[in-house]
C-alpha cells in the first residue's frame, strides 16, 4: 500500500478516475447522497490516499479556504473498520500544513465520525447541521 499525495494536475488519469470511483461507491451507493460531486473544488485540491495495486483505498482532499486555513473533505476508506481512514489521516495532516503553510484545517464531519476526527486533536465548532441530507458538525484543528 501507498501514499500519495499530489495536486489535481499531478494526477494521472488512472488515479482520477479511480478517487472519483472511490467517491461514488462510498457517497452515492453507500450513503445515498445525492449530489455534485464533481464540483470544481478538485482542481484547487491537494489529494491524498491510499493506493494498492491500481486502486484507491482510502482518500481525502484538501484545500484552502482562507489565507491561513486549509478544509478538508470527502474523506473516505472503501473497507470500514482496518484503519485505513486513521492512517491516511495521519499522513495526510503533516503534508497539509507543508504544502499550504495553513494553521487550521477545517472540516465539515459526518456526525456519526466527530470521534474519529477528535482522535486527532479536532475540537467540534458548530452545532450539528445537514449538508446533503446528513447530519454534521464543523470542526477545527489548530496545526
Amino acid at each position: 500500500m501507498e501514499l500519495k499525495i499530489k495536486f489535481f494536475e499531478e494526477l494521472t488519469t488512472r488515479e482520477l478516475y479511480e478517487i472519483l470511483r472511490a467517491r461514488s461507491e462510498i457517497f452515492l451507493l453507500e450513503q445515498r447522497i445525492v449530489c455534485q460531486d464533481l464540483d470544481r473544488v478538485d482542481y484547487d485540491a491537494l489529494h491524498c490516499f491510499l493506493w494498492e495495486g491500481d486502486e484507491v483505498l482510502a482518500c481525502l482532499r484538501a484545500y484552502r479556504t482562507e489565507e491561513n486555513t486549509v478544509k478538508i473533505g470527502r474523506v473516505l476508506s472503501i473497507t470500514h473498520g482496518k484503519g485505513l481512514g486513521s492512517r491516511l489521516m495521519r499522513a495526510a495532516l503533516p503534508e497539509i500544513k507543508g504544502k499550504f503553510g495553513c494553521d487550521t484545517v477545517t472540516v465539515n464531519a459526518q456526525t456519526h465520525a466527530e470521534g474519529f476526527y477528535k482522535s486527532f486533536g479536532f475540537v467540534t465548532t458548530s452545532d450539528e447541521f445537514l449538508e446533503e441530507g446528513v447530519p454534521h458538525v464543523a470542526m477545527r484543528l489548530d496545526i
